[in-house]
């Protein structure tokens, strides 16, 4: 707990700035009501949301396809009316169905009942698009003081050294966990696992299942899932905002407000635990290699609810995406992510060229085509910016034909069905948004500052990565800290109480139909547009080289562009409790930016992914990590606030 900060306990800088599916053998519960108790709760707060922050620099111390048969269905429940919306209780809450989501339910499904409740299709995540593999030592020549040291040095020495062993040290007994729930991964001819190397490891150590470790993973752990009588999946329902009450200077979390984006429902899910496995942020940018929904909602509701966000300006652009546009035949429609083209390509031996197939890594780095993410990214966008080419090329076929086959098959279809054969020609790559390593601060157990919430995985700040992510360390980071969630979610459930009479309390979202199907069109795709300009701003000025001037200039350029869509919603009969998905990821993308933005201006050095030309070298006194603390309301923003915190307001201004 030491890692999870207080407001009362910090006091630093002080930035004033905008931010912004079944049976069951325990019968799930709907209710219409529910107050918890933990131990003496007197009175529920609506401050709980959160439109400034305090920036702080302190020290840390202190694809499966679910088939329709497969599917559980929810068993008959004591359905209750709440403003006829649907309430429904679990012991265990879990936001999101991506690795760390659903290996913390299959553990936490042994004591009590358990709702997952997923954006899209249970294997949309993050997860399922990780190629490379997972990192852990197993290998006899390989030591965890080593695998330390490398995600250190990846970190730019800001990792939180007690996190960074913990992880390494619990990472091979997690691997050996999903070998025994089914995972299958490639093995070498001796019959032992096949250990890939990537950027950044001086060691073999990355376990996988050719290209699509991810997928494997993903397939593994919901098939494991669909069998287990205590999870329930609740596939397409959209997270709004977390229930939270509080209680002097504490806040709690109680739930999850939901939308079901097939029949536009409100569903309200109450719990006495809620794990925050909702993953990362990639679409405040125009190129990224994360799925669509990857919207950040995750660090914004968190955000919205008091808890402290951390290290914001630490973007990882994954330097090596395909780049449609050098591509002999031209996909025929913009893909909505990137392809990624894995960091184990470099890692065997693939060799980075400019268009005119001169080699350029080792001009800026002595590891060459091995150095760190970050590094790679700037030395291919200074190529780029340099020569005025929009891709460069990443060559593997001078290896043996059958091994890039048999290592890299995924990569090998994908492109060739655009007429590019890798074991011939090179590849053209450019880099893309890939991974946040900052997120809502989590202690060694994954707990935040908000009692009852949880966080594990991308949404999660454990300290791990610190300034940069080491290739194949996320995956590892999200299976060790689920895992290490799960007593301390257990003992929270335990000790919670349950009372019937507060549900109501929280003022209900409500869809918009009230306005009309011409006047809806009309805001969403005025919303639409609004998105592409935010992640043209986010790219021009935040991206992998930014300056106090383009900072500055992005963080006025959101302001306005917020400002703009508010009030065109407003202006069409937009209310502040109204729900859509488009409003509602907008909503959370410009949370997320904003974090990013205020983050990235208070660092005055650079330090691994944060790359800035007006304080061009890494200072030891600046070796801490960022913090945002939550603070005041005034002047918040539709875009910083609960929504139903916001309904509050109204009713007390009409009263």
């Amino acid at each position: 707990m030491a890692r999870v900060m207080a407001a009362a306990q910090t006091h630093n800088v002080h930035i004033d700035k905008p931010l912004f599916e079944g049976h069951s053998c325990k019968q799930a519960l709907a209710v219409s009501g529910v107050t918890f108790k933990g131990s003496t709760r007197s009175e529920f707060s609506w401050s709980c949301a959160v439109s400034r922050a305090r920036l702080l620099h302190t020290h840390r111390k202190s694809g499966f396809t679910l088939m329709s048969k497969q599917r559980k269905s929810i068993g008959p429940v004591a359905a209750l009316s709440m403003r006829n919306e649907a309430a429904l209780y679990y012991d265990f809450v879990v936001i999101g169905s991506g690795v760390a989501g659903l290996r913390y339910a299959l553990e936490v499904s042994k004591h009590g009942t358990v709702a997952v409740i997923t954006k899209a299709e249970p294997h949309e995540s993050n997860t399922n698009y990780a190629q490379g593999g997972v990192s852990a030592v197993l290998s006899p020549t390989d030591s965890v003081e080593s695998h330390v040291q490398d995600t250190i040095i990846a970190g730019a020495h800001l990792c939180d050294e007690e996190t960074v062993r913990v992880v390494c040290t619990e990472g091979p007994e997690r691997i050996r966990e999903l070998i025994s729930l089914g995972a299958s991964f490639d093995h070498g001819e001796d019959g032992n696992l096949h250990l890939a190397r990537e950027g950044g490891h001086s060691h073999r150590r990355i376990v996988h299942a050719a290209d699509v470790t991810g997928r494997e993973i993903e397939r593994a752990l919901l098939e494991a899932v669909v069998r287990d009588p205590n999870i329930f999946l609740f596939q397409h329902h959209f997270a709004i905002d977390l229930l939270t009450s509080q209680d002097g200077s504490e806040v709690f979390c109680n739930g999850v407000d939901t939308i079901n984006s097939e029949t536009l429902e409100v569903v309200r899910f109450l719990s006495k635990v809620t794990l925050l496995a909702s993953g990362g942020a990639g679409h405040i940018y125009p190129t990224t290699t994360n799925p669509p929904v990857a919207t950040g909602d995750g660090v914004a509701m968190a955000h919205r609810a008091q808890a402290v966000i951390e290290n914001m300006e630490f973007v990882q652009f994954h330097p090596t995406a395909l780049a449609d546009e050098g591509l002999p035949i031209a996909p025929e429609k913009i893909r909505e992510n990137a392809f990624l083209i894995t960091e184990a390509v470099r890692g065997d031996g693939g060799i980075l060229y400019n268009l005119d197939m001169e080699r350029f890594m080792p001009s800026y780095d002595d590891r060459a085509e091995l150095a760190p993410r970050d590094i790679v990214a700037r030395s291919i966008d200074d190529q780029l910016k340099k020569r005025n080419e929009k891709y460069v090329l990443l060559d593997i076929s001078h290896k043996p034909r059958d091994k890039i086959l048999s290592h890299f098959p995924n990569i090998a279809a994908e492109c060739l069905k655009f007429g590019l054969d890798i074991t011939r020609q090179p590849i053209p790559v450019v880099p893309a948004a890939h991974y946040m390593c900052g997120g809502v601060q989590a202690g060694l157990e994954g707990e935040t500052n908000i009692k009852g919430l949880y966080v594990a995985g991308e949404v999660a700040c454990t300290g791990l990565h610190g300034a940069n992510r080491l290739a194949s360390n996320s995956l590892l980071e999200a299976l060790v800290f689920a895992r290490r969630a799960v007593q301390p979610s257990i003992e929270h459930k335990n000790n919670t109480k349950l009372e019937l009479n507060i549900c109501d309390q929280w003022a209900h979202p409500v869809n918009p139909t009230s306005l009309g199907d011409d006047v809806h069109a009309k805001l969403i795709t005025k919303t639409r547009e609004i998105r592409k300009e935010l992640q043209g701003i986010m790219w021009k000025y935040v991206g992998i080289v930014r300056s106090t001037a383009r900072l500055l200039s992005a963080e006025r350029e959101i302001a306005k562009l917020e400002a703009k869509w508010e009030e065109y919603l407003f202006q069409h009969g937009w209310k502040p409790t109204m729900v859509g998905i488009e409003a509602c990821e907008m909503r959370n993308l410009f949370c997320c930016a904003k974090l990013v933005v205020s983050s990235a201006m208070s660092r005055t050095e650079s330090r691994g992914l944060h790359y800035t030309t007006d304080f061009p070298n890494l200072e030891e006194s600046k070796r801490l990590p960022t913090i945002i603390m939550p603070s005041s309301l005034v002047h918040a923003t539709w875009s910083s606030r609960q929504l139903y915190r916001q309904a509050k307001e109204i009713d007390t201004c009409v009263l």
